[in-house]
């Protein structure tokens, strides 16, 4: 997997040369041609897996879905195991997955600065400590993201969102005080700006439910010590009233946003639970 990444990614840095010359049309056939080159290193990836491990993924889709359509991911997130699990179950179903990634990681080797070619949205996010020292900065973070999703509509994409924003751990969950069982409290922000950005051509929100029956760290799936996988998708609208709002001036659409992802999250919740994650969807007895 790692040659894979560096041979593939040189190999998209090269292409994206060709992104220079400007135009919108151009520039979206030159991203269709970057996104084949990424989808490439995901086939490849899974092919490693296939030859190393046997993979007990169990999935279920509520309705069809079609590579031709703009869609809106959420999932609970766990560890680096979900990306994986994520671009196997939805390889040729939906356009590429591009994630919501901390800005940070744009210094990952190799990978950072193909995600940020690959128009992935970066997030920076201010702790209310240094907004306080620094209030000139308030609001930053989203129109940066702003700026990464206005490029989501030259080409069909599937935007991912880990609204948690972090991994679940015990130890963040008891620190945030979660009203929910096995997650932590959702962000919305992200996905808002994604709404406002592309509005109608959002075709469908994909809600994405992961549960592992065994340890799912990124070190033990690769040793091939996650147990079943169970991927429950279902699709719904985003609510037209949300369309042409402004999450961030809006109060009133700022509250009705976060109800909506908070109901989400109730029903995640209870899907974790149905699916028999009885300890916070943290490694269950074997």
């Amino acid at each position: 997997m790692t040659l894979n990444t560096l041979i593939l990614c040189p190999m998209l840095y090269l292409t994206a040369l060709l992104r220079l010359r400007g135009g919108t049309e151009h520039h979206g056939r030159v991203t269709r041609i970057m996104n084949t080159l990424a989808e490439g290193w995901i086939d490849n990836n899974n092919r490693v897996l296939d030859l190393t491990q046997r993979l007990q993924i169990t999935t279920s889709i509520s309705e069809p879905l079609h590579r031709d359509r703009w869609y809106l991911v959420f999932s609970n997130h766990q560890s680096w195991t979900d990306i994986l699990i994520l671009q196997r179950v939805f390889r040729k179903r939906i356009p590429m997955l591009k994630f919501f990634i901390k800005r940070e990681l744009l210094y990952v080797p190799v990978l950072g600065f193909a995600w940020w070619l690959l128009d992935f949205p970066v997030m920076r996010r201010y702790s209310r400590e240094f907004l306080a020292r620094h209030p000139e900065l308030a609001g930053k973070d989203l129109e940066a993201t702003a700026r990464s999703s206005q490029k989501f509509a030259l080409t069909p994409v599937s935007v991912l969102n880990f609204l948690e924003g972090t991994r679940f751990t015990p130890g963040k969950h008891a620190a945030q005080d979660s009203p929910f069982t096995h997650l932590l409290r959702p962000k919305s922000g992200g996905a808002a700006l994604v709404v406002n950005t592309l509005g109608e051509g959002i075709d469908s929100v994909v809600d994405v439910t992961i549960s592992y029956e065994g340890p799912f760290g990124f070190w033990d799936f690769l040793c091939g010590r996650t147990g079943a996988v169970t991927v429950e998708a279902r699709t719904f609208p985003v609510p037209t009233g949300f369309l042409g709002r402004d999450y961030a001036s809006d109060a009133d659409h700022k509250k009705a946003f976060q109800d909506w992802v908070f109901q989400i999250w109730h029903d995640k919740d209870a899907a974790l639970a149905r699916l028999g994650s009885s300890d916070g969807n943290r490694p269950r007895t074997q």
